[in-house]
């Protein structure tokens, strides 16, 4: 078997073992466990160990896909199978790059603003996902970078010494975990559609001859992991730095004529 026919389930496994609630039973099994996360149960008859130990079983995943990444670096055999798919992608099919990675690595968080602008609501307002976004790419930010600047990996095609872990992939998983985070209750298809986007930001980074496929698999699940975490902590961040007020500043993410940023807007009373 090819080592490219290798990548089509490894990458599939990516999208599916990435979202929990796509490791459950199809049919009306799978809606009823959506259909649960819509109610609200009184304080005493939530099991919190219970809630905690899913949280933790949510991690395990993404967990693998970074333990997976250092081992590689230290592993003759899986740097072996690095320099396989190098050969079999780049240097056995030469080809042109493509710049589309730069765009779609963002394109599920745009979706979950573009969703809202048309009505489709998400589990939080504006100012709320926004913060969220923001928390999750900078913890996630200081994280690639700082295993950048430790590891000093070359790049398979020689240019940089800061391949490991992959960034593009680390902020394309982030922004598939913030777009199903955001719409798990309204259709887990959402969830799918980011992660998908995402692994193929993945698969172009060594496309493009970027990255080495140990470099992909933990940048998947730093963002991943960064996402969830924010998740999980806002609620405390809402209660203690916000105090529940509403806010006059309006933090956006924007694109316009090749260039990507964040708009801040204010409304003095």
């Amino acid at each position: 078997m090819k080592i490219k026919e290798l990548l089509t389930p490894i990458l599939f496994m990516l999208i599916v073992k990435a979202l929990p609630a796509q490791q459950a039973q199809v049919g009306a099994r799978l809606n009823k466990v959506f259909a649960a996360d819509q109610f609200r149960f009184p304080a005493d008859s939530i099991d919190f160990k219970k809630i905690k130990v899913q949280k933790l079983r949510s991690l395990i995943f993404p967990a693998t896909m970074i333990t997976y990444g250092f081992v590689a670096l230290g592993s003759k055999a899986l740097k072996n199978f690095d320099n396989e798919l190098k050969e079999d992608i780049w240097i056995d099919h030469p080809h042109r790059t493509i710049k589309i990675d730069n765009y779609l690595q963002y394109t599920p968080a745009a979706l979950v603003y573009s969703l809202n602008i048309i009505g489709i609501k998400g589990r939080h307002s504006l100012r709320d996902r926004t913060m969220i976004y923001l928390m999750s790419n900078a913890m996630m930010g200081i994280t690639v970078n700082s295993l950048k600047m430790i590891t000093r990996v070359q790049r398979p095609d020689g240019f940089g010494t800061n391949a490991f872990p992959s960034g593009h992939t680390a902020t394309a998983f982030v922004s598939a975990e913030f777009l199903y985070q955001e719409y798990k209750n309204i259709s887990p298809w959402y969830g799918v559609a980011g992660y998908t986007m995402a692994a193929a930001t993945a698969y172009l980074r060594m496309y493009n001859n970027r990255h080495w496929f140990r470099d992909l698999l933990p940048g998947a699940g730093i963002g991943i992991v960064s996402t969830k975490i924010v998740y999980w902590i806002y609620p405390a961040v809402q209660r203690r730095i916000f105090k529940l007020r509403p806010s006059n500043t309006m933090v956006m993410p924007y694109y316009q004529n090749g260039v990507a940023g964040f708009s801040l807007v204010h409304t003095f009373n």
